[in-house]
């Protein structure tokens, strides 16, 4: 028997997309979740696909099928700005910001200003595909930054490796 949830992500079609997209990326790409007014890209390793759904069902659709495929793994970054706006200049963004922590279930997530956010994009871009969820959302700062990185592998991992490397050369430039 299917439950609730089930049944409601059946009917969202959005959700195959996102899986057949998910499948082919690996660390280095970057998914965005954007909100309405998110620009479309024209370099061609941007690509985006257009979700009539909110950003936090994105988000959690995007990590339910990351932690599905297990070969990468989410960075996760929200713009700075996102914090310091105030209800009254945007009603409902309190409650984004609070359903958007529900959503992220424990991931971490690191803040950067907008801006910074925009130029690493750009620059990933040159050399890797962007996938960006163009979403209804209508919040000023509400996207969602993804980078993605080994799921396998982790930075610790990679930088002993790296350190034995080094010490092995240099016993044998001896």
């Amino acid at each position: 028997m299917k439950s609730r949830e089930d049944e409601s992500r059946s009917s969202r079609s959005w959700t195959r997309a996102i899986k057949q997209e998910l499948q082919t990326l690996g660390y280095r790409n970057w998914i965005v979740i954007g909100d309405a007014a998110f620009p479309l890209h024209s370099r061609p390793g941007v690509r985006t696909i257009f979700i009539d759904d909110k950003i936090p069902e994105v988000l959690q659709e995007v990590l339910d099928e990351l932690e599905r495929v297990q070969n990468v793994t989410p960075r996760i970054y929200l713009a700075r700005e996102l914090a310091e706006i105030p209800n009254d200049r945007a009603p409902g963004i309190g409650s984004y910001r609070r359903k958007i922590e529900n959503s992220l279930r424990g991931y971490p997530a690191r803040e950067m200003e907008f801006r910074s956010l925009s130029l690493l994009l750009e620059d990933s871009a040159n050399k890797f595909t962007v996938l960006v969820f163009k979403t209804s959302t209508a919040l000023p700062y509400s996207g969602i930054f993804i980078e993605l990185d080994s799921g396998y592998w982790d930075p610790e991992s990679e930088r002993d490796m790296r350190e034995r490397l080094e010490k092995k050369l240099r016993i044998e430039s001896t």
